[in-house]
């Protein structure tokens, strides 16, 4: 083997041998998305989504970020909410704002999502950020997670497009309506409506029946 050979396979053994950061390039950038996040785009639609759901309901943000404006929406609905970020900067400032709701710091492909089920699920701004196959997981999981009656909201362009984060400078992949559709009937679930805010996020909603 030459020299050249030896030192690539040597970087590709290295590259392999470095986890994944969970957090999908977040961690390094939290201080800026704290600062930059629109504190209203998405508010409105989430607000209208959980609104049928019974007060009290427990509903999970999965990527929850520091909680704004996803989580304080649904806190403010009366909604019992449960965050999931992998950046321990970002479930820090989600603890520090919602001290009253429930917490963890994990992956979304790892968390156990806290060992119960939910009225509702919300992934606002994550799934994309995913592999295509921890998409479909991801997915999977909040099927199992959900009540029958429960409702999921996520975000994600309608069309199958890749492009580049314009904080982390990472791949985002949208897989497309079609393929959306497909995961989410071979889960059992059932795409009940679209919509499109004032940012211009396409957003999906969910039922299982």
């Amino acid at each position: 083997m030459n020299s050249v050979a030896m030192l690539r396979q040597i970087f590709t053994s290295m590259a392999k041998s470095v986890p994944r950061d969970k957090s999908n390039g977040y961690e390094d950038i939290a201080a800026t998305f704290l600062s930059t996040r629109n504190p209203s785009i998405g508010a409105a639609i989430v607000h209208e989504w959980s609104r049928p759901l019974p007060r009290g309901s427990a509903i999970l943000d999965l990527g929850c970020g520091h909680g704004v404006p996803i989580s304080e929406a649904l806190a403010e609905g009366g909604f019992s909410v449960y965050g999931v970020d992998a950046s321990p900067k970002m479930i820090a400032a989600f603890r520090e704002r919602f001290p009253k709701a429930h917490a963890e710091c994990s992956g979304v492909e790892d968390s156990k999502f806290f060992n119960r089920r939910f009225d509702g699920v919300v992934a606002w701004g994550l799934l994309f950020l995913l592999p295509a196959d921890l998409q479909a997981m991801v997915i999977a999981k909040v099927g199992r997670a959900l009540r029958s009656g429960g409702k999921f909201l996520f975000t994600a362009p309608r069309e199958q497009v890749a492009w580049e984060d314009a904080l982390t400078g990472r791949e985002s992949i949208s897989l497309g309506w079609e393929a959306y559709q497909k995961i989410l009937r071979a889960e059992g679930l059932d795409l009940t409506g679209e919509d499109t805010d004032e940012g211009e996020n396409h957003y999906y909603f969910v039922l299982k029946p």
